[in-house]
């Protein structure tokens, strides 16, 4: 049987962190019953009420389950259990190789030849993670962009040794649970949005270690300024709004004088070597008590779902 010959309708989710709760919550909300398994049993009870957030916000982006109605999402206390019924897997362990590999070996024995399994990986290419695989055809990439519930996105990305009926299946599911399949056609290590994301944040940091802009400064510039047209208008749709013969202007005096390194920014290492690692210890960039950082959350969840509903033209 080839893989995804069985219609979707059990997922098997191994990995709870950032964006586990809410792949489970979006899923399930689609009508998919979601088993899922962290090897942290402080994952486990954090996804709980990361659950019950995911569904309010889901609520107030008006998205209602089919007419079979919601799936339902249960924790396992194994990878075994975890994968039994299911017709996808989905990994979404930590952005490690290794770990990733070893959970690969843990569930293919588990799982029948027609099971799809998928990696979330934010950017580690494909063909890479497939080649140990006993039979990598069935393996792809299902890369959700955080927060998961809300944004409707999902790159989906076959490595070279990946079956074409494979990537075509996951594409159809995706677009069957009202989200946005994007196939990235070349199994390039980012794929698409982290690499244009990555080409950003390079330059972004740069120039605030140059001097040039002050962090808030440089968040306002962006936000406000192409933040707020490429919501609206793509890049290669800015292109022409803008007129290649700018575009071309422009670019060969400044393309030679944008940051080009090739390695991570001395601001970042410092920051990172005094544990200074943004919301999750407190400070980074920016410095943040516990109670702005629960502000913070709800204010982003309320601006994006606002954001949503505006670009899909419901208010």
């Amino acid at each position: 049987m080839s893989p995804g010959s069985t219609s979707i309708g059990r997922v098997g989710l191994i990995g709870l962190g950032t964006m586990g709760p809410g792949i489970a919550a979006r899923l399930a909300r689609g009508g998919i019953d979601v088993t899922a398994f962290d090897i942290a049993p402080a994952a486990v009870e954090r996804a709980g009420a990361m659950l019950d957030i995911a569904n309010g916000v889901l609520d107030r982006l008006d998205i209602a389950p089919p007419e079979t109605g919601s799936g339902t999402v249960r924790f396992a206390a194994s990878i075994a259990e975890t994968v039994e019924g299911a017709n996808l897997v989905i990994e979404n362990v930590p952005e490690n190789q290794d770990i990733k590999t070893q959970t690969y070996r843990a569930i293919e024995p588990l799982i029948g030849s027609d099971v799809i399994l998928a990696t979330d990986t934010s950017g580690i290419p494909i063909t890479e993670l497939q080649a140990g695989l006993a039979e990598p055809g069935r393996f792809v990439g299902m890369h959700w962009s955080n927060p998961p519930h809300i944004i409707p996105m999902i790159e989906v990305i076959g490595g070279s040794a990946t079956a074409p009926e494979t990537v075509a299946t996951v594409r159809d599911f995706i677009r069957g649970l009202g989200l946005l399949p994007v196939v990235v056609k070349k199994d390039v290590p980012g794929f698409v949005e982290n690499r244009v994301l990555y080409a950003l944040l390079r330059e972004a940091v740069d120039l605030v270690e140059r001097g040039v802009i002050e962090p808030e400064d440089l968040d306002t510039c962006v936000s406000w300024g192409i933040g707020y047209k490429i919501a609206v208008v793509g890049p290669m749709a800015l292109l022409d709004m803008a007129g290649l013969d700018i575009y071309s202007s422009v670019s060969s005096f400044l393309n030679s004088d944008l940051a080009s390194r090739d390695d991570v920014a001395p601001l970042v290492k410092e920051k990172m070597a005094a544990s200074k690692l943004g919301i999750k210890s407190g400070e980074g960039i920016y410095s943040y008590t516990p109670e702005q950082i629960l502000e913070l959350q709800a204010a982003r969840a309320g601006k994006l779902v606002a954001v949503r509903r505006i670009l899909e033209g419901r208010d």
